[in-house]
Parts: C-alpha cells; sequence; structure tokens
C-alpha cells in the first residue's frame, strides 16, 4: 500500500513540473508575440506619422509656388508700366523664375513619390480583390491611410469558441495566400477580434484575448504550414474585446465584432527609398 501511495506522489510532482514547464514556455511564447505587435504597431504608426509629415510639407511647398507665381505674375505686369528695367529688377525675376522651377521640379517629385505608394496600395487591393474573388458580404478588403485591411466575419472561420479554423476559412485563406506570396516584401499582421460575452470553455483558455490570440497564431499556422507563406512575413497579435466595430448592445452587432483582420504592410523603408530616389533624380 506505501509503494502504491508513493509512485502516486511521483506520479504528482511530475505532472505538476510539466504542467509548470508548458506554462513558462506558453509565457514565453505570448511575450514574443506581444513584442512582434509593439514592433508593428511602432512601425505602423511612424509610417503614418511620416506620410502625414509629408503631406505638410507638399501643401506648404504648393503655397509657395502660388505666391511666386503671383509675384512673378504682378513682375510681368509692372514691366508694362516701365520705360527702364534695371539690373537689379532683372535679377531678381530671373531668380524669382528660377526659384518657382526648382519648387515645381521638388513638388513634381513628391507627387510622383507619394503616386507610386498609392499605385502600389491599389494594385495590391484590386490583386486581393480579383485574384481571391471576394464577393461575400462577411468579407471585406479596403484600404484606410495607404494599408490594406482584409476582414472575415468570425462565423466563416471558427465555431462559437473554438480557435480550430474551419475548412471554409482554408479555402478563403488559400487565395490570400496567394497574394501574400506575390509580394515577399510585405509584411501580414494577423488579428483575432472578440465581442465582450466573457469566455467560459475550457482551462486552456483563460479569456477573451487569449481566445483572440489562439486564433491569430492558428491562422498563421494554415498560412504557413498548409498555404507556403514565409513566416518571415507574418505577425500574430489578439485585440480580444477592446477594438470593437460597434457597441456589443445586440447580437447582431455582437456578430460584427467577431471577425478576423488581416493587415497587410508595405516595407515602410521601400516607400522611404521610393521618395529618396526621386528627389536624387538630375535635373532637367
Amino acid at each position: 500500500m506505501k509503494k502504491i501511495v508513493l509512485c502516486l506522489s511521483v506520479l504528482t510532482l511530475f505532472a505538476s513540473c510539466v504542467s509548470k514547464k508548458k506554462f513558462l514556455e506558453s509565457e514565453s511564447k505570448n511575450k514574443e508575440i506581444q513584442d512582434l505587435l509593439n514592433t508593428a504597431t511602432v512601425k505602423l504608426n511612424s509610417c503614418l506619422e511620416e506620410k502625414s509629415g509629408l503631406n505638410a510639407s507638399l501643401e506648404s511647398l504648393k503655397d509657395q509656388n502660388d505666391n511666386l507665381k503671383k509675384n512673378n505674375s504682378d513682375l510681368i505686369n509692372n514691366m508694362g508700366n516701365m520705360t527702364t528695367l534695371s539690373t537689379k529688377g532683372a535679377q531678381n525675376i530671373e531668380k524669382a523664375l528660377e526659384t518657382i522651377k526648382e519648387k515645381d521640379l521638388k513638388i513634381s517629385r513628391m507627387q510622383d513619390a507619394l503616386t507610386k505608394k498609392d499605385s502600389v496600395t491599389l494594385a495590391l487591393v484590386t490583386s486581393l480583390k480579383s485574384s481571391v474573388g471576394i464577393s461575400d458580404p462577411d468579407i471585406e478588403v479596403n484600404v484606410e491611410k495607404g494599408v490594406v485591411f482584409i476582414s472575415i466575419a468570425d462565423k466563416l472561420m471558427f465555431k462559437s469558441g473554438s480557435y480550430i479554423v474551419s475548412e471554409r476559412a482554408k479555402e478563403i485563406l488559400g487565395k490570400v495566400a496567394k497574394v501574400v506570396n506575390d509580394k515577399p516584401t510585405f509584411e501580414c499582421m494577423v488579428e483575432g477580434h472578440t465581442d465582450n460575452v466573457p469566455f467560459t470553455g475550457n482551462a486552456i483558455l483563460l479569456d477573451n484575448w487569449d481566445l483572440s490570440v489562439k486564433r491569430s497564431t492558428a491562422i498563421i499556422r494554415v498560412l504557413t504550414k498548409e498555404l507556403g507563406v514565409r513566416p518571415s512575413q507574418l505577425i500574430a497579435a489578439g485585440r480580444g474585446e477592446y477594438v470593437p466595430l460597434t457597441a456589443n448592445d445586440s447580437a447582431e452587432n455582437r456578430s460584427k465584432n467577431r471577425r478576423t483582420r488581416i493587415v497587410v504592410l508595405p516595407k515602410i523603408d521601400e516607400f522611404y527609398d521610393m521618395i529618396e530616389k526621386e528627389m536624387k533624380k538630375p535635373s532637367k
């Protein structure tokens, strides 16, 4: 009898050690995921701030250009009333014309860079909508502040309270993966979202936030292991119930808030290089 008790005690201690080890591994993985999310968020915010600054600079240059053109026009109009144009006045006109030319060139190059960036984004959206063949009202593809978002309703991806990817979802993800694989320099952040109904499932999942992260990593495993997407392109993120599309005050609204969102992020460095190349082009 004592031997049996001793064996049971050893087994209990062993199970406890294994459980603790799994918990520590899970904590480490969660930290890595959070670090990836923080990095992606910083990069995204930096991109948006830089683009906002460039747009502000562009507007300022346009205003300066308009003022210079007005001054030039005023000078030319006054020339008709002058019998003698001083050397200094002629030099001023020549400098004003040269300044206008330089400003026009700078504005044109900045516009070219921004247009190329917008063209890349537009081409990506067009490619997604055509090759993915998205016509389902539960799937949306749109652009916000130069970033492409693919939003997929929860009912197409998972059963209630589950993080096992459905076969229908794999069909959709297969089409998305095809487009992503054609853009090897882009990054994709997979976000899981839930409603605010407290999770009361099993001991594996602690809460809605945990569920949203599990769903994100489940989708990433399908994209990488079954559909050939490069792991280096993907970022896992769980937003839980904290970024709702609408108030969680009805079954319909809660259904809208339960979703998976794939955020397609062009590399920020590529956009900077694009602008730098445009600005370094020699004057014609």
